[in-house]
C-alpha cells in the first residue's frame, strides 16, 4: 500500500528480465541462475541502501524483482490448464519486501479438485525452496478462500492484500468478489476484530512504545499500527492508498506526512536490521543499535552518544505514529461502529460537551477563538473523572492548533492559572498530563519538557525515555493515593495523604529529570528550570524553594539508603541536617519511591523498600529529637541492648549466658543490628551450643509483608576467605546478595548477616527451599578451605553489549575508623565471590557491604579495614587493591 504521492517506477537496472531469460536459456541448470539472480538483486539493493537511496524504491523494488523472477519460474513449470494462479498476499501483496521478509504466496485454484495440480504445485514450491526463497505459501481453491476467510481474521486480512504474479487475473477477481464486505467480514465486524487484535498485541508489549530493545513491527507505534490503518481503510472505504483517506476527510495532509515519514523511517531501520542480522529481524536489539546509528550518520557528541541520538529519533517517530493510530482508529470507531447512531450529549460549558462519554469541542473554531481551551479541556477531564477520552475530531483540532502555544501564550497569566488549576484539581492529574503529552500540548506548554521527549540513555538501567519515565513516575504518585496501594506501598500510601500541597509533588515529578541530555548535572539544571516555572506560575518563595530542593536532591535519599550505612547514627544525623524538616522528608520519600519504580520494574523489591522505610523512620526520629540534639552512639548502643534484653527475657532466655555471649561482641555489633535481630541471633547461638558445624539461621518476611529480604545469619569460626566462600555458595544457589553485615567477636567467631533475594528479586519464603539453602551453606562452609567453585555462567546477551570499565573509589570514614570502597563494575555472575577472593589475597577485612545492581553495572560499597582493624590509609596499598580489582573484574565473565 503506497503513501502520499509516491509511485514506484520499475528499474530495469535492478533486474533485466530479458537478459535473465537469455542467460537461463543458455544454462544447463535451472536452479543456479535463479540463485545467482537473487544474490545479485540483493547486493544491488544493499549497495543502494548504503548509498542513501529512497527506502521506498528499495522495498518496492525488491517486490518488483521477485514478481518477475517468480513469473519466469512459473513459465518453466508445466500447468495443465489456466485453473491456477500465483498470487502475492500479505506484505508481498502490498508490494513491500525487505531483504529477508517472507515471500507470502497463494496458489489459487479455480476448483476444489486439486488432483491435476498436485505434481506441478509440489515441483514449483520445491523449486522455490531450492533457489533459497523464504516463502510462506498456501494452496486454496476459491471455495477454500471463502470458507477459511469467514472463520479466520488472519486469513481475510492476508487475502485483502493480493496481486496476481502469474496465471489468470480472473481468479483473483473471483476471489475478491467472494470476499467482498457485503458477503464476508462486514466493515463493522472487521474493525471490531482488528481493534481487539491490536489491543492484545499492544498488551504483549506492555502498552508502551518505549522499550530498550523495541519490536519495530509489533509494538505500539510500529509498522503493524500503520498497516492497521490501511486494513480498516481498505475494508471500509475500498481504499488502495492512504492518501485516499485525505480525500475522504478521515486524514489531513499533515497526518499523512507523519504516516509517510514514520513508515519510511521504520522501513529504513527494518532494512538495516535484516541486512545486518542476515535474517528476518524486527527487534531493535542492542547488538545492532550502535551499528545502525553509525550507518544512519549519527556521531557521538560530548552530550549524547550517536546511538542515543538515533534512538531519540526512533522514539519520536513511533510516539507520533502511536498517537496518530489512536486518533484515526477512534475516528473509524465513530464512523463505522456508531455510524448513524444518536448519541447522548451532555454540555459542560460554552466550549465543550460530553458525547457518549467522550469530550468534544462544541464548535470547530473553539481553539482558534479561545486558545486557552487547549488547557481547559484537560482541566475539565480531571474534574470529571467519568469522561473516557477525547473524540477524534477534537483530537485533530488540538493537533491543528497546538502551534498557538508560543512564548506569549506561556506568559499569559490566564494560561498559567489554568495549568496550576489542573495540578491542584485533585483528579487523575497524571492521566491528563499523559494525554497532553500524547496530543503534543505538554511539550509545547513546557518547552523544557518538549526537549526531553524521546531522550534515552543507552544502558540497561533506564528502560524508558525521559518523558516516558517522567509520566510513569506521575502515574505511580497517583497510584499511591488509591486504597489498594496500602498493601504494596504502605509508607508512601500513608504519607501522600498528609502532604500539604500535592501540586508541589506533581511539579517536582515533572521536572526531576528534565535537565538530562544537556551536559552537566541534570539535578542542578532541573532545579533551575523548576525555579523559573515556579516563579512564572506564581508559587510562593517557600514553595519555590521546596520544589527546587526536591528536584536537586531527588537522587539523594536513594543513594544514602543504598550506599551508606544507615545503622550509623552519624549518617542519619547528616541526612537529617540535609533534609531539615519532616515535611521535606515526606515529599522526598514519596518522590524517591515513585522514581525508583518508574525507572525500571526490576529495581523495586522488598529489600530496597525496607532500606528506604528504615531511613525515613530513623530520619524522622532524629528530626523529632531536634537537629541540635542528635542521638549519640553510646545512647544508640545502650537503647539497642536494653530492648534486646527485654525481648530475650520475655521468651525465658538465660540472662547469664546472654551476657557472657555479649561480652565478646563489640559496640559495632549493637549499632549494626536491630534489637529483634540481636535477640533472634542470640537465641540461635545459645541453642546451637558447642556444635562445631556452622550455625546457619534463615528468616524470611511474613507472607503478608511486602518489604524486606530473606536474612541469612552465619555464626562460625572466623577464617580469611569466609565472605568469598559464602558469596560463591549463595551464587551457586542462584541467590543475589543485597546487603552484608560482617561482625567478628573478640574470640574470633563471625556474626555475619546477608540479605538475599531470588532471581526475580523476591524473598525466599518456601520452607523446603529455605532448608535447602541452609544445608548447602553448612556443607560448603564447614571447611572454607575447600573453596566453593565460583559460578561461571555465561554472561547474558544484553550485558555483553555494554562496556563498563571497573572504577574503584576509596574514601575514609574517620568517625568509624574504617575505609569506604565504592566499586562500579560490569555486572557478571560470580562477581562478589571474586571481590571476596581479592580482599582475602590483599589481607583486607570486610565489616559491611551494600550491593546495588543497576542495569548492566553494579555500584557496590564495601566498608573495609586491614587485618588489625585499622583503615587503609597507605596510598601504595590502596593503589595495589585498586589495580587488582580492575585487573580481575574488567575481564571476568
Amino acid at each position: 500500500m503506497l503513501l502520499h504521492h509516491y509511485r514506484f517506477t520499475p528499474d530495469e537496472s535492478l533486474f533485466d528480465v530479458d537478459g535473465f531469460r537469455a542467460e537461463l536459456s543458455a544454462s544447463h541448470s535451472l536452479i543456479a541462475p535463479f540463485k545467482a539472480a537473487l544474490r545479485e538483486i540483493q547486493a544491488r539493493l544493499d549497495e543502494r541502501f548504503r548509498a542513501g537511496a529512497d527506502i521506498r524504491d528499495l522495498v518496492h523494488g525488491r517486490a518488483w524483482c521477485l514478481d518477475r523472477l517468480l513469473a519466469v519460474a512459473w513459465e518453466h513449470h508445466a500447468w495443465p490448464d489456466d485453473g491456477v494462479a500465483l498470487l502475492a498476499v500479505g506484505g508481498y501483496g502490498r508490494g513491500e519486501l525487505h531483504p529477508y521478509s517472507d515471500v507470502d504466496l497463494l496458489l489459487l485454484l479455480q476448483h476444489d479438485d486439486d488432483a491435476p495440480y498436485r505434481e506441478p504445485l509440489t515441483a514449483f514450491i520445491t523449486f522455490l525452496w531450492d533457489i533459497g526463497l523464504e516463502i510462506g505459501h498456501s494452496v486454496r481453491s476459491l471455495d477454500d478462500c471463502e470458507r477459511e476467510a469467514r472463520a479466520d481474521l488472519t486469513v481475510i486480512t492476508n487475502l485483502l492484500e493480493s496481486r496476481t504474479v502469474a496465471g489468470p487475473e480472473r481468479l483473483r477477481e473471483s476471489m475478491k468478489a467472494r470476499l467482498a464486505a457485503d458477503r464476508v467480514w462486514p466493515a463493522k465486524h472487521f474493525f471490531e476484530a482488528k481493534w481487539q487484535e491490536q489491543i492484545s498485541r499492544h498488551q504483549r508489549h506492555n502498552n508502551s512504545e518505549y522499550h530498550l530493545e523495541p519490536n519495530i513491527k509489533s509494538a505500539p507505534g510500529g509498522l503493524r499500527d500503520i498497516q492497521m490503518i490501511g486494513w480498516v481503510a481498505k475494508r471500509h472505504f475500498g481504499s488502495e492508498r492512504y492518501s485516499d483517506l485525505v480525500a475522504a476527510g478521515f486524514m489531513n495532509d499533515a497526518e499523512l506526512r507523519i504516516l509517510s515519514q514514520g513508515q519510511a523511517f521504520l522501513w529504513q531501520v527494518r532494512y538495516a536490521l535484516h541486512m545486518l542480522a542476515g535474517r528476518a529481524e524486527d527487534r531493535l536489539l542492542f547488538d545492532h543499535q550502535r551499528t545502525i546509528a553509525e550507518l544512519f550518520g549519527f556521531r557521538d557528541t560530548p552530550e549524547r552518544l550517536a546511538v542515543e541520538q538515533f534512538m531519540k529519533r526512533y522514539y519520536r517517530h513511533i510516539t507520533a505514529l502511536a498517537g496518530l493510530n489512536d486518533m484515526l482508529l477512534q475516528h473509524f470507531d465513530e464512523a463505522i461502529l456508531h455510524a448513524g447512531e444518536v448519541l447522548p450529549v451532555e454540555p459542560l460549558n460554552e466550549r465543550f460537551e460530553v458525547k457518549d462519554g467522550f469530550i468534544q469541542a462544541r464548535s470547530r473554531t473553539v481553539f482558534r477563538d479561545r486558545p486557552s481551551a487547549l488547557l481547559e479541556l484537560f482541566l475539565l477531564m480531571a474534574e470529571h473523572p467519568g469522561i473516557e477520552g477525547v473524540r477524534a475530531d477534537t483530537i485533530r483540532q488540538i493537533r491543528d492548533h497546538r502551534h498557538l502555544i508560543d512564548d506569549l501564550y506561556r506568559d499569559d497569566v490566564r494560561h498559567q492559572s489554568l495549568f496550576m488549576e489542573l495540578l491542584r484539581s485533585g483528579g487523575n492529574v497524571a492521566r491528563q498530563l499523559r494525554r497532553m503529552n500524547r496530543y503534543g500540548v505538554l511539550g509545547k506548554y513546557l518547552p523544557e519538557f518538549g526537549r526531553a521527549i524521546g531522550l534515552m540513555q543507552h544502558d540497561l538501567f533506564h528502560i524508558y525515555t525521559v518523558d516516558a519515565h517522567t509520566l510513569h513516575l506521575l502515574k505511580f504518585i497517583h497510584g499511591f493515593r488509591k486504597p489498594e496501594a496500602r498493601e504494596t506501598f504502605p509508607v508512601a500510601a500513608n504519607i501522600i495523604h498528609q502532604l500539604p500541597k500535592l501540586e508541589l509533588l506533581w511539579i517536582a515529578g515533572l521536572y526531576h529529570d528534565i535537565g538530562k541530555g544537556r551536559g552537566g548535572d541534570h539535578s542542578i539544571l532541573g532545579a533551575r528550570d523548576v525555579e523559573a516555572f515556579a516563579e512564572r506560575h506564581g508559587l510562593s518563595p517557600r514553595d519555590t524553594r521546596l520544589v527546587s530542593w526536591l528536584v536537586e536532591q531527588h537522587l539523594t535519599m536513594s543513594m544514602v539508603a543504598q550506599k551508606r550505612d544507615i545503622t550509623d547514627p552519624d549518617v542519619i544525623a547528616d541526612f537529617a541536617r540535609l533534609v531539615g524538616d519532616e515535611t521535606r522528608l515526606d515529599y522526598l520519600y514519596v518522590l524517591t519511591v515513585a522514581d525508583i519504580n518508574a525507572t525500571n520494574p526490576s529495581l523495586w523489591n522488598g529489600w530496597r523498600a525496607s532500606l528506604l522505610r528504615q531511613l525515613h523512620a530513623e530520619t524522622k526520629r532524629a528530626l523529632r529529637r531536634g537537629l541540635e540534639n542528635p542521638l549519640e552512639r553510646n545512647d544508640w548502643v545502650n537503647e539497642t541492648r536494653d530492648e534486646a534484653l527485654s525481648l530475650l527475657a520475655a521468651v525465658g532466655a538465660d540472662m547469664d549466658r546472654v551476657q557472657r555471649l555479649w561480652e565478646s561482641l563489640g559496640e559495632e555489633y549493637f549499632l549494626q543490628y536491630a534489637p529483634s535481630e540481636i535477640a533472634w541471633q542470640s537465641q540461635g547461638i545459645l541453642a546451637h551450643g558447642a556444635s562445631q558445624l556452622p550455625l546457619i539461621l534463615l528468616s524470611a518476611p511474613a507472607d503478608g509483608m511486602v518489604e524486606g529480604g530473606t536474612k541469612v545469619f552465619i555464626h562460625t569460626r572466623s577464617v580469611d576467605d569466609l565472605f568469598a566462600a559464602t558469596a560463591a555458595a549463595l551464587d551457586q544457589l542462584g541467590l543475589s546478595i543485597h546487603d552484608a553485615r560482617i561482625a567478628t567477636s573478640s574470640n574470633d567467631w563471625t556474626l555475619n548477616t546477608f540479605i538475599v533475594l531470588d532471581d526475580q528479586g523476591r524473598p525466599i519464603r518456601d520452607p523446603v527451599r529455605l532448608e535447602e539453602i541452609r544445608a548447602h551453606l553448612v556443607e560448603e562452609l564447614d571447611d572454607p578451605d575447600d573453596y566453593p567453585q565460583i559460578v561461571t555462567r555465561h554472561t547474558p546477551r544484553q550485558l555483553r553489549h555494554f562496556k563498563v570499565h571497573t572504577q574503584v573509589i576509596i574514601e575514609q570514614d574517620p568517625a568509624n575508623e574504617r575505609t569506604l570502597l565504592e566499586l562500579i563494575a560490569p555486572d557478571r555472575p560470580g562477581l562478589l565471590a571474586r571481590v571476596g577472593r581479592i580482599f582475602m589475597e590483599q589481607d583486607i577485612a570486610l565489616s559491611a557491604a551494600k550491593i546495588a545492581t543497576l542495569g548492566e553495572k553494579v555500584e557496590d560499597v564495601f566498608f573495609i579495614t586491614d587485618k588489625t582493624g585499622r583503615p587503609l590509609t597507605d596510598p601504595e596499598r590502596q593503589a595495589r587493591l585498586r589495580e587488582r580489582l580492575e585487573e580481575v573484574l574488567d575481564v571476568s565473565g
